[in-house]
């Protein structure tokens, strides 16, 4: 079956949806709540998720969506409800390709109805999208990485994945580093994207139809030469065991701490070479919607990923990663010695 139409509208959804996140990424308030977990969610993350699901319901009506918010804080907060509908309104791409998305949303009962239309519970069985309208929320308010992030799961595999990652460089060879301007000349906004079988691309992010994009692959260095992504939170991936796993596989470069997806796009392209996001609790279950589409574009630009033990992550157990611990993402010369070394440091901890 082909994917194409699935990618076209999924691509340019998350276009869209950059140009609302981009606009309150400047913005000096970004209107920030923080949820149950303590994990912030603002202006941007409901906003960007109400324009994706609707561009999917308008186009795919019978397929459901994991997305990671709802609307409850939205329905008893209207000052914070009027905010993310004036960002939403006013946003659209040029030219005829909002019209492939649906078009404006019509009032706040609609934008509500499609936030709150992400709560699918996933699983196995038939299409769903996996969506985290902002990827690296922290990294988003500290003016840092983030990436809007949509992926197409079919009876438990990635079929389509797209990460907008709207901070890091264009150009597929720039050296790979955590900032998001001022002190390089970088151009800035890329589209990753892949179907499962066919490849990745990557592509500049727009305001309206798709531009030009090129294939992208994973390098292989030696693995002392290799560089390593992480997460800037501890709280997400424990660096104390990175650094040793480093050490043991003689890499000597520094590490790059970045929010979000915009990791797996990194190493994807060849920028960065090793992902490694370790177990922090025994208890914690990684978000599908967290890995989703990063999982598919790296292996579909030469990678392999799994987790700390080597199982391939499963996306068909509901909304969480239940049973998998940790991310392991590499080119496929170099992932069996890494995953080796991850064994024995996490191993030694038990």
């Amino acid at each position: 079956m082909s994917y194409k139409k699935e990618l076209r509208i999924a691509s340019l959804a998350v276009q869209r949806a950059t140009l609302l996140t981009q606009s309150v990424f400047h913005e000096r308030v970004k209107g920030t709540e923080l949820k149950n977990d303590k994990s912030p969610v603002t202006i941007g993350d409901y906003g960007a998720q109400a324009l994706i699901i609707q561009a999917i319901r308008h186009n795919f009506p019978q397929d459901q969506i994991v997305g990671e918010e709802d609307a409850d804080t939205l329905r008893s907060n209207d000052e914070m409800r009027g905010q993310v509908w004036n960002a939403v309104k006013g946003i659209s791409l040029k030219g005829e390709a909002d019209k492939e998305l649906g078009g404006p949303l019509k009032d706040e009962g609609v934008m509500l109805a499609a936030i709150d239309a992400g709560n699918s519970a996933g699983g196995n069985k038939g299409r769903f999208w996996a969506l985290d309208p902002i990827d690296g929320t922290k990294g988003f308010l500290r003016g840092g990485q983030y990436a809007v992030c949509l992926a197409l799961i079919v009876d438990g595999e990635i079929e389509v994945g797209v990460l907008g990652c709207p901070n890091l460089p264009v150009d597929d060879g720039a050296p790979l580093s955590a900032e998001v301007g001022g002190k390089d000349d970088h151009q800035r906004g890329v589209l990753f994207a892949a179907i499962r079988g066919e490849g990745a691309t990557s592509q500049p992010l727009g305001d309206g139809e798709l531009k030009g994009n090129k294939s992208i692959s994973m390098k292989s260095p030696k693995i002392t030469d290799a560089t390593f992504c992480e997460s800037v939170e501890a709280g997400h991936s424990s660096h104390g065991d990175q650094a040793q796993i480093a050490e043991k596989l003689g890499i000597t470069k520094p590490s790059v701490r970045m929010d979000s997806q915009s990791k797996y796009g990194s190493v994807a392209r060849g920028a960065g070479d090793i992902y490694l996001r370790l177990p922090v609790s025994k208890t914690y279950e990684e978000k599908i919607w967290d890995h989703a589409a990063g999982d598919l574009i790296v292996r579909e630009s030469g990678g392999i990923v799994t987790d700390s033990v080597g199982k391939r992550l499963d996306f068909g157990v509901g909304r969480t990663l239940k049973n998998n611990k940790g991310v392991v993402a590499a080119p496929k010369a170099l992932h069996s010695e890494i995953l080796e070394v991850v064994k024995a440091v996490l191993g030694s901890k038990q």
